[in-house]
């Protein structure tokens, strides 16, 4: 047990510091602790596992925020998102410029074109500060914007955070389907074991949601 825990902390160390080689160098160690839902899954009684993080949060309305940008434009909020009648794919993960936080946001940016045809914009959400995720927005030339929800409340609020002891609060790697009325459609529990594939799933469940499938 000590032996996991020191693996999982390890890991959010990991995810919550970086240096431009950081990134490289972490790889080997993520390869061999798999993934931090793999680890959770073993820590039922401190830390929840990625599928019952979210369980508070039904499909319905979607919780109200107002949260810093990464686009120099002040704040964005819930109703601003859904002032532009589009469906909001709002996406959590827990630190910018770890490898699967990497991958995830390169995909959805690759993907861009083809949510946009679906009426849908992509807005990330993590514990970093407004300047490392601006520094991870203009690194990976991402065609979306990061919301810094500093202290981790609206990622609670969502059912989407994991607070160890210590280390403070960081944001589950989760997301959600949010219509343009606000309500939550889907949620995406498991993101963790399939990174690689999940902007695939999300625009397949798009269709689905929008009758285009």
């Amino acid at each position: 047990m000590k032996t996991i825990l020191l693996l999982l902390l390890s890991f959010l160390l990991s995810c919550s510091s970086y240096t431009p080689s950081s990134l490289l160098s972490r790889s080997k160690f993520l390869k061999t602790a798999s993934s931090s839902a793999a680890i959770l899954t073993l820590l039922p009684p401190l830390f929840p596992s990625p599928a019952s993080a979210s369980s508070a949060i039904p499909v319905g309305p979607a919780p109200p925020f107002s949260l810093p940008n990464t686009r120099d434009s002040g704040t964005t909020t819930l109703t601003s998102l859904l002032a532009t009648k589009k469906w909001t794919i709002l996406y959590f993960y827990p630190g910018a410029f770890t490898s699967g936080c990497t991958l995830e946001a390169r995909n959805f940016s690759r993907d861009y074109d083809e949510i946009k045809n679906l009426n849908a914009q992509v807005v990330g959400v993590s514990v970093d500060s407004v300047e490392k995720n601006k520094q991870f927005c203009e690194s990976e030339n991402l065609s979306f914007y990061m919301l810094s929800d500093a202290g981790g409340n609206v990622s609670k609020a969502y059912g989407s955070s994991l607070s160890i002891p210590g280390f403070g609060t960081f944001s589950n790697r989760q997301t959600y389907l949010i219509d343009p009325e606000g309500k939550i459609q889907w949620v995406f529990t498991d993101v963790e074991s399939h990174v690689a594939r999940h902007s695939g799933e999300v625009i397949d469940k798009l269709k689905e949601l929008q009758g285009k499938a």
